[in-house]
């Protein structure tokens, strides 16, 4: 069969990439064209447009980019046309994923299915009428999402979490030692501080100095830096101001591996964090913090913004956004995370809960095998 996917981000690219290998596996002559990344790229097929030229977030740089984000739009729009796939497979990235599954179910009257479902239940629960509309087959990866959507009458599949996918094949394959890891890295033999500040320019932009600052307080631990696929060094370098900190690329789950501790902003990897054990605070910059905390607790239908807590449905990990964003609050935070062993403990414990909810690997297979059978 032929798959068209779309992934605008680099968590789908890596999530989609993985759906790609298990289609393979199961439909031997699967053909790929797509709008994704590097990983995807690597598994075969054409790439038509990376996420780089895409990933654009926040009313002002959606507003600049404008022009660019309508091209992207066109281009796909034809490319599917042209390409006349059996099946339109969107991976999240939901401003624009919804625009094509209209075009596609409308003017190309082909399948539509959803792989990991847009945060409706966050806010924008409007948008179920475009899924019913437009999407035949929703695919979820979040345990609650499946009762959400039974609530709202969209029936969807839960096919298990990708992310405990990615981990586990890592941790299968990957048996260097701490040791050895930080001398191929260039690392001191100091406890290793993860900094994942978002893999999205403006993310970093407004995560990273704060994080630096907070993590020079605890001379005790080395800062490392996960450098996001797609962000050059000397981006980085911008924030950094010459400091003596590492910045590994393509590396964030070894660095996980043998990190102690992480600060980490919201998103995939407040989840992979907590899959690899590492207790960690999520700590994320939003303009107008106080308005931006308001407006989250009266207009948002969640009350945590971590997928930890989440899924979990109570807090195992502290969430500084908003008016909670202040460098003393982190360091305070970090302070705590480091030095008060039982509160680390019970956040390990509740990281276990987490990990039997989300269930056995097996999401992108399943997935595979839903989309086939359909």
């Amino acid at each position: 069969m032929k798959y068209y996917l779309i992934a605008g981000e680099a968590s789908g690219d890596l999530h989609a990439s993985n759906l790609m290998k298990a289609l393979k596996e199961q439909d031997q002559e699967a053909d790929f064209r797509f709008l994704g990344g590097d990983l995807m790229q690597a598994v075969g097929g054409t790439l038509v447009r990376h996420y780089r030229e895409m990933a654009f977030m926040g009313f002002i740089p959606v507003l600049l980019n404008l022009r660019t984000i309508l091209r992207n739009m066109e281009t796909c729009q034809e490319d599917i046309r042209a390409y006349q796939p059996d099946v339109v497979i969107l991976i999240d990235y939901p401003g624009f994923n919804l625009k094509i599954a209209r075009f596609v179910k409308t003017q190309l009257q082909l399948p539509v299915y959803y792989y990991i479902s847009p945060k409706i239940w966050a806010w924008k629960q409007y948008r179920i009428k475009d899924f019913r509309k437009y999407v035949d087959k929703m695919f979820c990866i979040l345990p609650f999402e499946k009762d959400f959507f039974a609530r709202l009458k969209y029936p969807v599949d839960y096919i298990g979490n990708p992310s405990v996918d990615s981990v586990a094949a890592f941790k299968a394959d990957y048996h260097t030692s701490f040791e050895k890891f930080v001398q191929e890295e260039a690392l001191t033999g100091k406890p290793i501080l993860a900094l994942l500040c978002g893999s999205r320019r403006q993310e970093i932009k407004d995560n990273l100095p704060a994080m630096l600052r907070v993590a020079a307080s605890f001379p005790g631990y080395q800062p490392v830096i996960a450098g996001a696929p797609g962000i050059e060094p000397a981006y980085y370098a911008r924030y950094t101001h010459g400091q003596q900190v590492k910045i590994l690329f393509n590396k964030t789950y070894p660095l996980l591996q043998h990190s102690h501790t992480a600060l980490v902003t919201s998103g995939t990897a407040t989840l992979e964090t907590a899959l690899f054990r590492v207790p960690q605070l999520v700590c994320y910059y939003v303009p107008l913090g106080t308005l931006s905390s308001f407006v989250f607790k009266n207009f948002f239908h969640t009350p945590y913004i971590s997928l930890v807590n989440l899924i979990a449905g109570k807090e195992i990990v502290q969430e500084l956004f908003g008016a909670r964003f202040s460098e003393k609050q982190i360091t305070d935070e970090l302070n705590r995370i480091l030095n008060d062993s039982l509160y680390r403990r019970n956040m390990l414990a509740g990281y276990d809960e987490l990990i039997e909810v989300l269930g056995l690997p097996g999401a992108s297979q399943r997935t595979a095998a839903y989309i086939i059978n359909y």
